[in-house]
């Protein structure tokens, strides 16, 4: 029980649905001149990854397979759930090798988790991105898991999270990530605010996490919280440099 007064927070701090892209003159006949591919070079891993910054979210019913197989055609970053086997991972990457750079290997914190993840990066080392997600990013034991993964994969490409603040977006890039995962309870499954209470306005979230991130080198991924193709535009107008999304592709064949 912590007895300290509480405080509140009168600044305001805004949602997706509370903002428009006011729009301006542009040099383009139509908006399928436009590309939406970027180019990323990291702050810990010496790799660059060229592709759509969309991820699809690594809920078991999205983050798939067969999900990755047909977003990697449009250079979409799948990742996956944690729930695979060795086997299946590696059956997957013999029929799918094309795939592979736009897939991302889930873990959470635990030493069962760690020790899967190696397994399968040493299985299919075509796989250069790993995603650590935990639901309380603010943990101690969760920063410590991140050192030891940078550790572990010195090269990779990590992205880990899930925070909303300043202060543990600045202490996940310097322990070792490359990207921070933005965002607490605004997912469309998520009640981690109904059940908690704990959360944050996400388009606030990512502007504050994307400064704090790119006064250092990093990058963040604003997750969840979209709803339509305009969130995705609002993100990345926010300073995200990846969206990603689980509930926006549940629900569709692949």
């Amino acid at each position: 029980y912590n007895s300290k007064k509480m405080r509140i927070e009168n600044d305001i701090k805004l949602d997706f649905k509370d903002v428009l892209i006011r729009p301006k003159r542009s040099t383009l006949k139509s908006r399928s001149q436009v590309s939406v591919e970027r180019s990323f070079t990291f702050k810990h891993s010496p790799l660059k990854w060229s592709g759509v910054p969309i991820m699809v979210a690594n809920m078991d019913t999205t983050g798939t397979f067969s999900i990755a197989a047909a977003a990697s055609k449009h250079k979409i970053i799948t990742c996956i759930h944690k729930h695979y086997s060795i086997d299946e991972w590696k059956a997957f990457a013999a029929s799918n090798p094309e795939a592979l750079p736009y897939v991302a290997a889930s873990a959470g914190s635990s030493e069962a988790d760690m020790a899967k993840l190696k397994d399968i990066l040493d299985s299919c080392p075509a796989v250069k991105m790993i995603c650590l997600d935990v639901a309380n990013g603010y943990s101690e034991f969760f920063i410590e898991a991140v050192r030891r993964a940078r550790s572990m994969f010195p090269t990779h490409i990590i992205v880990a999270g899930n925070v909303v603040t300043c202060e543990m977006t600045e202490e996940l890039i310097l322990s070792g990530a490359d990207v921070i995962k933005v965002g607490i309870g605004p997912g469309s499954v998520c009640t981690t605010r109904k059940q908690t209470g704990v959360g944050y306005p996400q388009l606030s979230a990512v502007i504050e996490c994307a400064d704090a991130a790119h006064g250092l080198g990093g990058h963040v991924v604003s997750d969840g919280g979209c709803t339509c193709p305009g969130d995705f535009s609002k993100a990345l107008g926010a300073g995200g440099d990846f969206v990603m999304t689980g509930g926006m592709f549940a629900g569709h064949d692949e």
